[in-house]
């Protein structure tokens, strides 16, 4: 239960991420005060740039690690949920199109930011 917990976690972190992005992008497309409220957007922007941090110096990601440590590594000890979300987030590619994945998007972030900066 706690790993699947932790892997539902992730997936409400990649969410924040990517749909992040997006939602600034539409709100600022609508003038909507929030896309530009400083807290939100420094959030996003620390989120991703831990994750294309962590990915450059070859660190895994912490809940990845925390999770397959309590499942034992064991992927028929999920449950549907878990199974559903793992088949989301987890992809079959090499790690380096992630890094460059992550590197990329935490670029499109910063060009927002600076694009669009947030407000105090």
């Amino acid at each position: 239960m706690l790993p699947d917990a932790i892997l539902l976690v992730h997936a409400a972190f990649v969410l924040f991420v990517v749909g992040g992005l997006a939602a600034i992008w539409v709100g600022l497309a609508q003038e909507r005060s929030w896309a530009r409220n400083r807290v939100f957007r420094l959030a996003h922007l620390g989120a991703i740039a831990f994750v294309a941090s962590e990915s450059l110096l070859g660190i895994a990601c912490p809940l990845t690690v925390w999770e397959d440590a309590l499942r034992g590594r064991n992927p028929g000890a999920e449950s549907f949920v878990g199974r559903a979300v793992r088949a989301a987030l987890y992809w079959d590619l090499p790690e380096a199109v992630f890094t460059a994945l992550y590197v990329v998007f935490a670029l499109l972030v910063a060009w927002t930011w600076w694009r669009w900066p947030p407000r105090r």
